[in-house]
């Protein structure tokens, strides 16, 4: 019971985040500080697409989903919850291509705000 509850935590937080990897650079349009931590997410993520890092929140959730008895992860945490059900198995670079697209949206409108702000006076 534990060990399943564990993977399903596990899960949640990947899921958030790959939602804060896509679209991260658009709360640091609020939260400018939070720029630092979005381009480490999502050098992790340009990194696991295109050199095929493994993650280790995939290895935890697989880890406790079989200690839970279950079968684990055969296709690792993309291929289990993403691909053929948020988009087709056959569009998967499409998919990554798309993700790129909206965090470089992001970063070129924080730019375009960091220039807009107003100096702050001393």
């Amino acid at each position: 019971m534990a060990y399943a509850l564990a993977a399903d935590v596990v899960m949640l937080v990947h899921f958030v985040f790959l939602l804060y990897v896509a679209l991260g650079g658009f709360l640091a349009w609020r939260r400018p500080g939070l720029i630092v931590p979005h381009v480490a997410a999502a050098a992790w993520g340009l990194l696991s697409a295109t050199v095929g890092m493994d993650c280790p929140l995939t290895a935890w959730e697989d880890a406790a989903r079989r200690h839970a008895g279950e079968q684990g992860l055969p296709h690792g945490f993309i291929g289990t919850y993403l691909t053929g059900v948020i988009y087709p198995a056959d569009r998967l670079v499409e998919a990554q291509l798309l993700v790129a697209s909206v965090v470089l949206v992001s970063w070129i409108g924080f730019a375009v705000r960091l220039r807009r702000r107003p100096a702050r006076k001393a």
